[in-house]
């Protein structure tokens, strides 16, 4: 005679195959001590294939898995085996609670359902899914979310710039194999809204023995952050008060800038490029010490002329020999739009990932940065300045 778990996961994986399973929540967890908290499962749609997501509640970050149908059975079923001792099923049709007690007895209930299936009821369907969940509780200690996990309506826009950011870092370093533990400057790191995404990134969803460091001028959001990271048991987060341009750095592996304005940038990008970092990400703004040089002789001083369309040329050439310098140190480099805040529509990110296959002539691409100079009648580039001092 089969056992009530069995039952219990016989109805559920029929309920999924009919599409009526709405979602299954594991909760009460064996072992007190362990950080599992409990496990939220929902049916999505991942290239148009069916598939069970599970969400693992740790004490201090979420991890994601989708597994296809048999497996995530499987799963489920040591899941509740050793690790919970309730189950609760919502499907279309009825809702199922299955408990097991501490002395062995298994009971399961079934009750009228208490949820509708809505149309389209795989989650990826209607959204995609977001990297850092809205239930990470560091988002709550951050002020973007609620008790139980809403996203604030004020901080709608800060929750979906974070994803975006992260999606942005996932990309850049998709490829990039890091076969030792990494340590991570992001510098500037402000009220610590996307240090907080990056280290729960790093070390949830790509499973990274990762230590991030945040370096930022005020005080006041030092201290914020650190207790932050410590509420959240984020031991290898911490934030240190200081400048981009003095700020002491440990060997780093990848270096963050965002927002750093004018020269500052180029300090950053100095600093990564001699610790030979893997990863340099920087959204530069306030593009003033080359604007302040360019008066071409040429037929562009037709656009120069213009206010406005100086201000816009200052910017391209400034980056344009940012990414020229980046590629004469060794590294592959891609500047494509950000959307950074709700406050400045777009930026310009540039990320550079160490370049380990292509042998680079360095001084041709330095004759590049040379002929740029020439043609708007450029002095200097500031980051070019650093670099010759080495």
């Amino acid at each position: 005679m089969p056992s009530s778990i069995h039952i219990f996961l016989q109805k559920i994986n029929e309920s999924y195959k009919r599409g009526e399973l709405i979602k299954i929540t594991l909760g009460n967890k064996k072992n007190k001590a362990a950080t599992l908290k409990n496990v939220l499962i929902k049916p999505v749609l991942i290239k148009n294939t069916g598939k069970l997501s599970f969400t693992y509640r740790h004490d201090t970050q979420d991890i994601f898995k989708n597994y296809d149908g048999a497996e995530a059975f499987v799963i489920l079923e040591q899941l509740l085996q050793n690790d919970f001792y309730n189950a609760d099923a919502f499907t279309a049709a009825n809702d199922f609670q299955f408990t097991a007690h501490a002395d062995g007895k298994l009971k399961l209930v079934t009750r009228p359902a208490s949820l509708v299936v809505k149309e389209n009821n795989m989650e990826h369907n209607r959204e995609k899914k977001r990297m850092i969940n809205s239930r990470a509780d560091y988002l709550l200690s951050l002020g973007i979310t609620t008790a139980d996990g809403v996203v604030k309506k004020d901080m709608q826009d800060k929750y979906k710039q974070i994803n975006h950011y992260i999606d942005i870092i996932d990309g850049i370093i998709k490829d990039v194999h890091f076969d030792h533990a990494i340590t991570v400057a992001d510098m500037g790191s402000g009220k610590g809204y996307l240090t907080f995404a990056l280290y729960d990134y790093l070390t949830g969803t790509r499973q990274l023995d990762a230590t991030v460091l945040g370096v930022e001028m005020r005080e006041d959001m030092v201290k914020l952050c650190n207790s932050i990271a410590v509420k959240n048991n984020f031991t290898k987060l911490q934030f240190i008060q200081g400048s981009i341009q003095d700020a002491v750095l440990p060997p780093i592996d990848m270096l963050i800038a965002l927002h750093a304005c004018d020269t500052a940038t180029d300090d950053a990008i100095y600093k990564g490029i001699m610790a030979n970092a893997t990863v340099i990400v920087c959204a530069p703004c306030c593009h003033k010490q080359i604007r302040k040089q360019m008066a071409p002789d040429n037929e562009l001083k037709n656009i120069t002329r213009h206010g406005i369309l100086l201000e816009r040329q200052a910017e391209m050439v400034t980056d344009a020999i940012r990414a020229l310098l980046l590629e004469a140190h060794g590294y592959k480099t891609k500047v494509f739009d950000f959307i950074s805040t709700e406050h400045t529509p777009k930026n310009v990110m540039i990320a550079a990932v160490k370049n380990k296959v292509d042998k680079v002539d360095k001084a041709d691409v330095l004759n590049k940065v040379t002929a740029l100079k020439k043609l708007f009648n450029i002095e200097f580039h500031y980051l070019e300045k650093l670099l010759q001092t080495k």
